[in-house]
């Protein structure tokens, strides 16, 4: 498949370009599970989509040692679907989703990793904590408030611009909180950055990038 073909040299292109240090999470949202198994067996065993729906169907039609991770908004009646097998929620922007995450978690006797998303960007429409939630959050997990959590980082999406400088301001301001609250209790996970800017998330400091269409292609949504 000539597909498969161009999305293999995208794939290999792209972790020679990364750092040792620098975590690929493979964005596979709206492609087909012989894309995922095409990338699975070049070695990427980290993939992420946006949606539980998508994720909880791809989930048992692809081999159990992948890591899923969830990078969309995330309703809390849908945290009971994916927390079972989910490898890292990264997008907890409220302090009501933890609870529920936490809750569901109990249910299933198990520690679940989670990343605090920050909100950096200028859009409105982007989800994501304020700095003092953040921090009243992390300050009450440090105290066991939420115990079957592990909160390993924090993640952000920067605005949706060609401005560099203004992407770069973002990044950084994630970077200083993550920085912060890592005097508290060790983080390991910086994740932003994405196909268009992973680069200069890099720059940052990033620890993981989100990559999708670097790799996959543009998903045509209307087939």
């Amino acid at each position: 498949m000539e597909n498969t073909k161009e999305i293999e040299q995208n794939y290999q292109h792209l972790v020679e370009s990364l750092p040792q240090n620098v975590e690929l999470v493979a964005v596979s949202k709206t492609h087909p599970v012989e894309m995922i198994r095409a990338v699975y067996d070049l070695g990427q065993k980290v993939f992420a989509e946006n949606k539980v729906q998508e994720i909880v169907e791809k989930y048992p039609l692809l081999p159990k040692d992948i890591r899923w991770d969830l990078i969309g908004h995330l309703q809390r009646n849908k945290v009971k679907h994916i927390i079972d097998f989910i490898g890292t929620i990264q997008s907890v922007d409220s302090e009501k989703l933890l609870m529920e995450i936490d809750r569901q978690a109990k249910n299933c006797n198990r520690k679940v990793n989670v990343l605090l998303q920050i909100k950096i960007a200028e859009e409105e429409s982007k989800y994501g904590l304020e700095l003092y939630e953040a921090k009243e959050i992390f300050e009450d997990w440090l105290n066991g408030k939420f115990p079957n959590i592990e909160i390993t980082g924090l993640m952000g999406m920067a605005t949706f611009t060609e401005n560099e400088t203004q992407i770069r301001k973002e990044f950084t301001y994630l970077k200083q909180i993550f920085d912060q609250l890592s005097l508290k209790k060790k983080l390991t996970t910086l994740s932003m950055g994405m196909s268009g800017d992973y680069q200069l998330a890099i720059e940052c400091g990033a620890t993981s990038v989100r990559i999708g269409s670097a790799i996959f292609g543009h998903r045509a949504y209307n087939l």
